[in-house]
């Protein structure tokens, strides 16, 4: 193709403009100290528009001036730092506007320059909070808010985060009251003064505030408190009853049995009970988010499948916040994480969830033992992916790669398997651990000896996956990098664990209480294990097993079930159908399904009848399980 001159002249002008630098570099964190403090005032009070007001003031030097906004989030394992939510800045030096600009390769930091006898910079915006879930977690309501300071805040680059002071304060809608793990200085009228703290400790001491608030203690009479701060859509939910108190209570001291340390000054459970602010469960230092539905202690014996949440955040502060696995352990927000090791921060943080839900009583053994069955039978029949192409080491980059955005057929993606698949794994860590010592030891001792170290010391001490090997060698010698590898990167099911405690985990075509709590608390019909379909209200598929029958059949997640068998959908038909279609071989269950604008009428050919999954008994083997899961 023939280029004239005036083609020629602008292309090489576009090519210059390509090899000159794309942006300013960012100043890499230096273990120095940071002169000054950052002042941080955040208002609080627009529930109407749910905007969080903030301005700051940071020391700052004549000259260039990097501001970063927190990217990569301890607890969520990847760069999901809201920077879409921020609007409004300002930033201002001897009281002038000076311009900003964004960095187009790293849209996380803002380049200013500083002027001369300039000794800080005023910064202001707004954190324009989710109006409705599908933009994201809904922190603010009319009853309460969640304020999470890595949201809120804008820190100077070049320096580790810990090295940097904040001095925080709030202020909250006329009448609320709040809780952190934040030491409050001061209080006037409805604002919250903080004492100082260094930046990487603010960001890890969100706050709760609500109009109805109730504080209860966890551990009375203790010099270390740990409390249950709840705020509520309404003031009935705040009732607690003596013995549902109990069991909290008795979550802390199963923890203190087991691990024989902890590592804070204080703890603080933050607890919403809300349908309108989102579920949450995110782990802290000194404390963690919490966010279940409002009927958590009104309607109690409806909500046993959830009970572990609080177990399992408060879990973290020993496996996650103090021991942490070296590459998650960042200098800062703006540097990226490896996440190789969520088998052990997220994984032995689910097992010891379930477990210590069934010591403290938030869970009977009953209950415990479902939830088991239920995460066993996924990793025996409900993960075709790990079965073939994944494997559960792989998953652990799922927080980067999906950032838990909805997928089109997750039981073949195995999305962040890490957790439960993690937990399986552990589960038969301990069993192991008791065949070998002929019951002498147990994962007890690792958890103590691995997490149960210097008392009340809260710095981060990290670990490699070879001092997990170690740790359990001196527990009991093994080959457990073998062991710990081949559950990891290989294909097969994840149930020896299950075998080895003294169970079978079979199926039966009667539900159990676990999955007919799940089914009515969100409305599905559960039939992965027979038909290999889940359905959602109003015969919406959710997730389609990949090549199960249904799958076969050309159902697929997105689509609708109209009717079953020529009569209206709803989860009782299609259960229906699928009995009776066990006792006739010959007639496949017929589905008429709406796919966009579309009718079909598939025929799934299953005759095999309901399977749900539960644990039984292998009466040749001694029950370890239930010493696994006995108090302390």
């Amino acid at each position: 193709m023939k280029r004239n001159a005036f083609a020629t002249a602008f292309l090489a002008a576009g090519l210059a403009l390509l090899a000159a630098p794309a942006f300013a570099d960012v100043p890499p964190p230096q273990d120095v100290p940071f002169e000054g403090a950052l002042k941080i005032h955040v208002d609080a009070t627009d529930i109407a528009h749910r905007v969080f007001r903030v301005q700051e003031t940071i020391p700052a030097k004549p000259g260039p001036l990097t501001l970063l906004y927190p990217e990569w989030l301890p607890g969520h394992h990847s760069p999901s730092g809201p920077i879409d939510k921020l609007a409004g800045l300002v930033v201002k030096a001897n009281g002038q506007v000076i311009p900003w600009t964004r960095d187009p390769l790293d849209v996380y930091a803002f380049h200013v320059d500083v002027p001369q006898g300039a000794g800080s910079v005023e910064v202001y915006f707004e954190f324009l909070s989710p109006q409705d879930k599908n933009q994201g977690r809904v922190v603010m309501t009319p009853e309460m808010l969640n304020l999470q300071w890595n949201t809120v805040t804008l820190y100077p680059a070049g320096y580790y985060a810990r090295r940097i002071q904040a001095e925080a304060s709030a202020t909250y809608p006329a009448g609320w009251q709040s809780a952190s793990a934040l030491d409050v200085a001061s209080r006037n009228g409805d604002t919250v003064t903080y004492r100082p703290i260094n930046y990487d400790d603010l960001v890890d001491s969100p706050v709760y505030a609500g109009k109805y608030f109730k504080r209860v203690d966890l551990d009375p009479g203790a010099k270390t408190p740990v409390h249950l701060n709840i705020v509520a859509d309404d003031p009935k939910s705040l009732e607690i009853k003596p013995e549902q108190l109990k069991v909290h209570q008795n979550l802390v001291q199963q923890m203190y049995k087991m691990y024989g340390a902890h590592h804070y000054d204080h703890y603080d459970f933050l607890l919403s009970l809300s349908d309108k602010m989102s579920g949450q469960g995110l782990e802290h230092h000194r404390s963690s988010e919490n966010g279940v539905g409002p009927d958590y202690f009104t309607e109690w014996d409806k909500n046993a499948l959830g009970r572990d949440l609080l177990a399992h955040e408060f879990n973290h502060s020993w496996d996650g916040k103090y021991r942490r696995g070296k590459d998650l352990a960042t200098p800062s927000f703006n540097v990226p994480m490896s996440d190789t090791l969520l088998w052990v921060y997220e994984g032995q943080t689910q097992f010891w969830g379930y477990v210590m839900a069934a010591r403290s009583g938030l869970w009977n053994a009953d209950q415990a033992r479902d939830v088991l069955a239920f995460a066993a039978a996924t990793y025996d029949r409900g993960r075709p992916g790990l079965a073939s192409w994944r494997n559960v080491q792989d998953t652990t980059n799922d927080p980067v790669i999906a950032q838990r955005r909805p997928l089109p057929y997750r039981n073949y993606q195995a999305s962040e398997d890490y957790y439960v698949a993690g937990a399986m794994i552990w589960l038969e860590v301990d069993a192991k651990l008791r065949e070998l010592s002929h019951g002498k030891k147990s994962i007890d001792d690792f958890g103590r000896a691995f997490f149960g170290m210097d008392n009340g010391a809260w710095d981060v001490n990290t670990y490699t996956f070879e001092d997990v090997v170690k740790t359990l060698d001196g527990i009991q010698p093994y080959d457990w990098a073998k062991l710990l590898r081949e559950r990891l990167d290989g294909h097969g099911p994840l149930t020896a664990g299950i075998a080895a405690h003294g169970w079978k985990l079979v199926y039966t075509d009667k539900p159990s209480a676990a999955v007919k709590a799940m089914e009515a608390r969100r409305g599905f019909t559960d039939l992965t294990y027979s038909l290999g379909v889940s359905i959602g209200k109003g015969g919406n598929i959710a997730d389609v097993l990949w090549d199960g029958p249904a799958f076969k059949a050309g159902l697929s997640p997105g689509m609708s079930i109209v009717a079953v068998n020529g009569k209206e959908y709803s989860g009782d038909a299609i259960k229906d159908a699928v009995t009776a279609a066990a006792k006739d071989s010959n007639a496949p269950i017929e589905l008429l399904v709406k796919n966009f604008d579309e009718y079909r009428t598939l025929k799934v050919d299953y005759h095999e009848g309901l399977k749900y999954p539960h644990l039984e008994r292998d009466g040749g083997k001694p029950d370890t399980l239930a010493d696994l899961l006995k108090a302390r």
